[in-house]
């Protein structure tokens, strides 16, 4: 007796949702390598770029927005975002730098102050700055490109799934 819905419990990540389905990385990844799947994601990228520029945040390059812990925040991204980055990378990522990013609590990606896949950083990266003055403008900017994002993962039929950077990250280390 039984079956139904939720008689099967899939695992959940750390932070308690729901990990998605056990082929979802390499999905995100083949959706990730689709080039009308990344222009529409660049395309929000671009976007992304010309709004900041237009309010011109002051970035002091201290690195501090990938110091998580410290800074006390998270970095929270979608299943495409990280594949996107994962496929663009020259090297695959090594367990040992997300086990290392997680001990020191930051981003695999922080090399001293700067950040190593700048060019292919996901969405938030690209919103967020530690300037004071552009708290109001980067939500609204943050909430409209993930509308956009997911709008994306909708019309391609990608599986959506929205969680913690490092968690998403460690999907795709072998």
């Amino acid at each position: 007796m039984g079956g139904g819905r939720g008689s099967r419990s899939r695992p959940r990540y750390a932070s308690g949702v729901d990990a998605p389905p056990e082929n979802a990385p390499q999905r995100w990844l083949a959706a990730a390598r689709r080039e009308d799947v990344v222009a529409e994601l660049e395309c929000v990228f671009a976007y992304i770029a010309a709004a900041t520029e237009s309010r011109r945040p002051v970035c002091r390059t201290s690195g501090r927005c990938c110091k998580f812990e410290e800074w006390g925040h998270r970095l929270y991204v979608t299943g495409l975002e990280a594949a996107y980055t994962i496929a663009r990378l020259p090297a695959p990522l090594a367990p040992t730098a997300l086990d290392d990013a997680r001990a020191r609590g930051g981003c695999p990606f922080q090399v001293e102050k700067l950040c190593s896949v700048h060019a292919i950083r996901p969405f938030a990266c690209r919103v967020y700055f530690c300037d004071e003055t552009s708290t109001e403008w980067q939500r609204e900017l943050y909430e409209r490109m993930l509308r956009e994002i997911r709008a994306i993962h909708d019309r391609h039929s990608i599986e959506y799934r929205y969680a913690e950077w490092r968690e998403l990250l460690g999907m795709f280390v072998t």
